[in-house]
């Protein structure tokens, strides 16, 4: 089977991997379809992100789709042929944070695609994939594209679920990437009043505004728009933060009410932050790092037609073509969700 392999920091290639076979409570899937994700770009632009680095060669790819072509021993509930979306969460179920119910912070995580431990966890962009049956969940009525947004749209999901109550809430979001606009639709599901988006590009904050931002700023062209939120030690009750650059999170804090909640999505740097600020509105700075439980919640809500993310998949790419992917997937003047297609 082909497999898209980082080996380096704009060293992508396209590799022979031998196929594995499932054994008990095990599938064996035929991929569908893998989204390009922020994650992803880092290793392929940067070789990792953080202190994350690329120490051997690996299979990228943790948003994926798939179709069952062998079930193995003891597994019910599942058909050749059936399409799945395939969470990349794999917590062991035993470790102290498993048991306390945070199986995202799982001692043994073996999440697709991560470089954080070593060896490193080989990722789900191969044509063919065994995988647990917890990850993989029945995708009867979305389309192979839809299927495969589950994984960020859960990311979101989790995100929402860390901010608390929602309902009347005003809320800012940072960065309209993928998650950015999937963090307006979740937001806006969850109750929230007034959404306001930033980011760099009329493409991506024209989309924001058409998955139900109430206003988006271009913070390149109108840098001091946030400005008029700040009066009265602020309006937003609420802010996404999905860029993971510290000019975005400090630019956004004066516009945040006392008692206002950060939740850190975007993933970068470390960031040196104006603490004093934040001491005296007493903002609340809440990490959200990956998902779980939220994932089937994902699939389900795409399913009831409650939340709708096709418009966010502006491009589909064949599997051969898959550095052409990642490079289109990096300009946000022209790409929202860039996708592979594995098969059809």
């Amino acid at each position: 089977m082909k497999a898209i392999v980082i080996h380096a920091a704009h060293d992508l290639r396209i590799e022979d991997k031998p196929e594995e076979s499932p054994g008990p409570g095990q599938l064996k899937l035929r991929l569908a379809t893998g989204g390009v994700c922020g994650s992803d770009l880092h290793y392929y632009h940067n070789g990792g992100f953080g202190a994350v680095r690329l120490r051997e060669p690996m299979i990228l790819g943790h948003e994926v789709s798939a179709y069952v072509t062998e079930i193995g021993p003891s597994v019910d509930g599942f058909r050749i042929g059936q399409l799945v979306a395939v969470s990349p969460s794999r917590p062991c179920g035993a470790c102290q944070y498993c048991l306390e119910g945070l199986p995202n912070h799982c001692l043994n995580m073996r999440f697709y695609g991560s470089a954080m431990p070593f060896p490193h966890i080989q990722g789900a962009f191969r044509e063919t994939l065994v995988a647990d049956v917890a990850q993989c969940v029945d995708a009867t009525g979305l389309g192979a594209a839809e299927a495969a947004m589950a994984e960020p749209l859960a990311v979101t999901l989790h995100a929402t679920v860390r901010a608390g109550n929602m309902v009347g809430k005003r809320v800012l979001v940072t960065g309209c990437g993928p998650i950015g606009v999937l963090a307006i639709l979740s937001a806006r599901r969850a109750g929230a009043a007034e959404i306001v988006a930033t980011d760099l590009f009329d493409y991506t904050l024209d989309l924001a505004l058409r998955a139900g931002a109430d206003r988006v700023i271009n913070t390149k062209s109108d840098p001091d728009a946030l400005s008029a939120y700040s009066a009265n030690k602020g309006h937003f009750d609420v802010l996404y933060e999905c860029t993971g650059v510290a000019a975005a999170l400090i630019g956004a804090i004066p516009a945040m009410r006392p008692r206002g909640v950060i939740l850190q999505v975007g993933v970068g740097s470390d960031m040196n932050l104006p603490m004093q600020t934040i001491t005296a509105k007493e903002i609340e700075l809440r990490g959200s790092f990956r998902f779980h439980a939220e994932f089937p919640v994902a699939v389900s809500l795409m399913q009831k037609g409650l939340i709708d993310v096709k418009p966010l998949i502006t491009h589909s790419i064949g599997l051969i073509e898959a550095e052409s992917a990642f490079k289109l997937a990096s300009d946000r003047s022209q790409a929202m969700k860039v996708q592979i297609v594995f098969s059809d």
